[in-house]
């Protein structure tokens, strides 16, 4: 388990969601930063280098999909859990361009949620050229 060693930065605008998941995941050990806004997280740089995102898609100001589109832009590798209410799902080349690791539809299941978080910790393979 990299409980101790990653940083799950989560960007959420919806406060009750925010809290629940940032006690969930501490109450399981992991190191938690929590965002209201892909701006605000955006801002927070130099992020931790061995960190994960769990992103909410449908926000004010900017969306999921564009802070997305932003980190795609600075090379970030970021491994990314997307958490959604809505069901607009990205095709496996999007998630994979994107690092995208798994996708929740909420309300989602917390074993889910923790067994994503415990992939991203396993060692991945190369992206392809």
């Amino acid at each position: 388990m990299c409980t101790a060693n990653l940083v799950v930065y989560v960007v959420e605008d919806d406060a009750s969601v925010r809290r629940a998941v940032t006690r969930l995941l501490r109450a399981h050990g992991w190191r938690v930063v929590a965002f209201d806004s892909a701006d605000a997280f955006l801002r927070a740089r130099p992020w931790e280098p061995v960190a994960c995102l769990l992103l909410d898609i449908q926000m004010p100001g900017m969306t999921g999909w564009e802070l997305l589109d932003e980190l795609g832009k600075i090379d970030s590798a970021l491994p990314v859990i997307v958490i959604t209410a809505y069901s607009e799902e990205p095709t496996p080349e999007q998630a994979q361009q994107a690092g995208i690791v798994a996708y929740l539809h909420k309300p989602f299941d917390e074993q889910v949620l923790l067994e994503a978080l415990q992939r991203v910790c396993m060692p991945r393979p190369p992206a392809p050229p």
